[in-house]
């Protein structure tokens, strides 16, 4: 089955972020399972978060022969007569894609709620990992970045660098060219896992895989892929923040 997993970010000044559940979905099975994970009890702990409208009991196992409509509803729909620009933006084939692929790369972002998707990130039998992501908070760098920025091109190559005092997250992985321009961060999810990887084996790269023009939004701009070594005893993301509250019936 493939994974997502449901980040919540809390009201408090601090704008602290959770992962709080787990969907895992086979839809050649019409099957799709939600389960809260031990982030939505630390989050309950730290904020007072209440489970969602959606999933009201955070020890109940969620099953589905659909999408949940909260997942569903962060997609384009097929119906858009610009849908197969935006899979073009996402670089998926049209016929193949599904709204899980659609997710794990765009984050199911809404300016409405305070949640964002994000895919689970695994590692294969020789260790390697990578993760797709549109290039974040590229309307918060400097004017000479985003020149820059609009300069990227398919296939080129960013620096991984390490930020200990970002303003707004504390550790940040931030993303620079070759000429030592900031363009860019890695999405908040990968920061804590991707550290401890980093602290074992040093060993992160970059590309951007798409540069895509307007009239795609801002955070839809530059597709980039991340990669990397973990050594045999780092298994991203399975932290009790990741693990869900109730085993799999």
């Amino acid at each position: 089955m493939k994974t997502l997993f449901l980040g919540w970010q809390a009201p408090d000044p601090a704008h602290s972020w959770f992962p709080i559940g787990r969907l895992d979905a086979a839809p050649e099975e019409s099957y799709y399972r939600f389960r809260y994970t031990g982030g939505a009890l630390e989050a309950q702990r730290q904020t007072g978060m209440s489970p969602l409208v959606a999933f009201p009991d955070f020890h109940r196992q969620y099953e589905s022969p659909e999408l949940f409509p909260l997942f569903k509803n962060r997609v384009l729909s097929p119906s858009r007569k610009d849908f197969a620009e935006y899979l073009g933006w996402l670089d998926l084939d049209p016929a193949h894609s599904d709204p899980i692929a659609m997710l794990a790369v765009t984050g199911g972002e809404r300016t409405t709620d305070n949640l964002e998707v994000f895919p689970r990130v695994e590692k294969d039998a020789e260790g390697k990992f990578k993760v797709r992501f549109f290039l974040h908070g590229m309307r918060h760098v400097s004017t000479p970045a985003k020149e820059r920025g609009s300069r990227l091109k398919d296939g080129e190559m960013l620096r991984v660098m390490v930020e200990m005092d970002n303003p707004a997250t504390r550790l940040a992985l931030a993303l620079h060219t070759d000429d030592y321009q900031m363009v860019g961060w890695a999405p908040r999810y990968l920061v804590r896992d991707l550290m401890q990887s980093v602290s074992q084996s040093p060993m992160l790269a970059a590309h951007v895989v798409k540069v895509n023009e307007g009239p795609a939004p801002l955070n839809r701009r530059v597709l980039v892929e991340l990669s990397g070594h973990a050594n045999e005893n780092f298994y991203p993301m399975t932290s009790p923040d990741f693990r869900p509250l109730i085993q799999a019936d």
